[in-house]
């Protein structure tokens, strides 16, 4: 699954059609990832518009278009955002393409696990406004990160930074990121976290967000070669800091890795 950087790395491949309009546009407007949007509406309404701008939230994206249209479109698993020459010929899982004069914006998703929205209206819909403020942005502050964690109480933390109305873009490899830099067993309950643990997970949540948008959200660069994602999905992984073999269940319904170590689990 998509999370933060490799959703803003994608909303860059559309950005190329900014400024420019829709000649034209084609859809599969029965596949589910249309579900509850005006299919007709989008191709009256978007034909003819200038895109103006784009922005990615957490796992979600929006494109801005003239005379009030708002475009939304969540990756799922296995959705891709490309732009292709302007003869562009669609295949089976291109399910989405603007033509533009020189381009055509596509979205393929193979899986059919992603979804588009679609809204026409003066200010942004509510599926987009109700998204939290962005983990790197300065509304994100040490107080917000604890009331966020204090919502979910009895589940391991693991489940809490999953949560995308709490911890909106984290997704596993990154929760496992946030939890092993902060040196905190993933199945540790939330009301279990100490002030210093909870202040911890809000600096190292910004950190790795705000390095993983450097990194792999500007150009599918590799994050540094001493984080955890290198070596987590190795079922003999070591630890990073002194090779220590990493622990792997499944917590909150995912794969975790962790470091015995680093990250020892409290006592009862």
């Amino acid at each position: 699954m998509p999370e933060l950087a490799e959703v803003e790395y994608h909303r860059k491949h559309w950005d190329q059609g900014l400024g420019r309009k829709v000649l034209g546009v084609e859809l599969h407007a029965t596949k589910r990832i249309f579900r509850g949007a005006d299919t007709d509406a989008l191709v009256g309404e978007l034909t003819g518009a200038k895109l103006l701008r784009s922005e990615a939230r957490g796992k979600q994206l929006m494109f801005v278009f003239s005379g009030g249209s708002w475009l939304g479109i969540h990756l799922g698993m296995t959705g891709k955002m490309h732009a292709e020459p302007s003869d562009f010929t669609p295949g089976k899982h291109d399910h989405l393409v603007l033509r533009q004069k020189d381009i055509a914006l596509v979205f393929s998703d193979s899986r059919l696990f992603g979804r588009v929205r679609y809204d026409q209206a003066k200010q942004p819909p509510k599926w987009w406004s109700d998204i939290g403020p962005a983990l790197v942005s300065p509304e994100f502050t040490a107080k917000v990160c604890r009331e966020r964690l204090e919502r979910r109480p009895r589940a391991p933390v693991k489940a809490a930074l999953l949560d995308q109305k709490l911890f909106p873009g984290v997704g596993n490899w990154m929760a496992d990121e946030i939890l092993w830099q902060a040196r905190i067993h993933p199945a540790t309950p939330s009301a279990a976290l100490s002030a210093a643990q909870q202040k911890s997970i809000w600096q190292k949540t910004r950190e790795i967000c705000r390095t993983a948008l450097r990194t792999i959200g500007r150009d599918w660069g590799d994050p540094p070669d001493d984080w955890l994602i290198h070596v987590r999905w190795r079922k003999k992984g070591d630890c990073p800091r002194h090779g220590t073999p990493l622990k792997h269940a499944t917590i909150a319904g995912r794969t975790t890795a962790w470091c015995p170590r680093c990250q020892p689990r409290a006592k009862g």
